[in-house]
Order: structure tokens, then C-alpha cells, then sequence
């Protein structure tokens, strides 16, 4: 079911360099990457957007989703691609947005819910399995929007799950590993396929 107030951000701007090529368009199971995170965040946020250039952006375009580019001036990187995506939604009238990264296609069906759910009352929230923070499977509040402009101030850009630690994120354990697989490979990417064959 959507939650009224949470709008979806799919962070596809990584270089992928050991893939070979663009993550974002790879195929899995008969659809890129970029349209399965797209799918898993529409059903619970009722706008979704995407952090991509170059192809990514463009399969973006062809999926109907906005890309959005990170904020001119800033280093490159993921929490940019947050902050880009957290002004959108402050745009939209949206308190909370729900990030999923494009390279992770086995997530659990219920984490976009429990996310939304942990977020309540914090200004953000995150997944956690037994290999540590999912850092990109998150919730941020629109609240956060100052705190990252100064995080990612002066050409600097920390680490994601360092900025969560110091923001007291609710936390959404889950003790499957296995489910937050990130395709960083194309030997990666053929596990997945076997995954969803099995």
C-alpha cells in the first residue's frame, strides 16, 4: 500500500567499473536493474525518481521516472544523490524519501514498509543484516536536508553509513545476507539470475 508522505529514489550513478558495463540497464530475469528498483519502491512511495546519468538516465527516460543529476558544485558520490533526491521531494510537499540502490535486485518484499515504519518518529532509518548497515536501503527525512549540504560541504564526501551512525537511524534487522546481494560483477549478476530461477 503507499504511504502518502514517502516518495522513492533509486541511486544508480555508480561507475561500475567491475561490472563492464552500465548496472542500471544490466538484465535480470527479462528486466533491467533500474526497472526492478523502480517497481519495489512504487509499490509502497507514490512518486518514484532516479539518481542516474548517462545510460541510466536514459533508461529512466524510457521507464517514465525523472533522473536527477547530483547537485552541481558537490562531490560525487552517493549521499549527493541523496541530497538531490531529498530536495525533490521537499518539492513535492513529501517528509520522507525511501532510497534503494539499482545493484541489489533480491531485497526482501517487505523492507520498503519497514523502513517507512522505522522512520516514524527519527529523522531517518535503515536496514541491517549480518554483513552490517545496508547503508542505501534507507529512509531520510526532508529534515536531513541541511545537515548533509554541511556534511558534503567543501569537496568532501563521507561515507554513507557514517552519516546514518551519526544520525541515530531506526534500524530494520534482517538475518538474511543473502537477500541484500550487491551485483558488482557480472559473475554477480549470474548468481541473481540463479537465485530467481531457483
Amino acid at each position: 500500500m503507499q504511504n502518502r508522505q514517502a516518495v522513492g529514489l533509486v541511486i544508480a550513478g555508480g561507475r561500475s567499473q567491475r561490472f563492464g558495463g552500465e548496472k542500471a540497464v544490466a538484465m535480470l530475469g527479462g528486466r533491467s536493474l533500474l526497472a526492478r528498483a523502480c517497481a519495489r519502491l512504487a509499490a509502497d512511495c507514490t512518486v518514484v525518481a532516479v539518481n542516474a546519468r548517462g545510460e541510466g538516465a536514459a533508461e529512466a527516460g524510457r521507464l517514465g521516472v525523472p533522473a536527477l543529476d547530483d547537485p552541481p558544485g558537490l562531490a560525487s558520490g552517493p549521499l549527493s544523490g541523496v541530497l538531490a533526491g531529498l530536495r525533490w521531494a521537499r518539492e513535492r510537499g513529501a517528509r520522507l524519501m525511501i532510497t534503494l540502490p539499482c545493484d541489489t535486485p533480491l531485497l526482501p518484499d517487505d523492507l520498503v514498509a519497514r523502513l517507512i515504519a522505522a522512520a516514524q518518529g527519527r529523522r531517518c532509518a535503515v536496514a541491517r543484516s549480518p554483513d552490517g548497515l545496508q547503508s542505501l536501503c534507507a529512509a531520510w527525512s526532508v529534515d536531513l536536508i541541511g545537515d548533509l549540504e554541511a556534511a558534503l560541504a567543501d569537496g568532501r564526501h563521507p561515507p554513507v553509513h557514517g552519516f546514518l551512525e551519526d544520525h541515530d537511524c531506526g534500524l530494520v534487522d534482517y538475518a538474511d545476507a543473502a537477500a541484500f546481494l550487491n551485483l558488482n560483477t557480472p559473475q554477480d549478476l549470474a548468481e541473481a539470475e540463479r537465485r530467481l530461477g531457483a
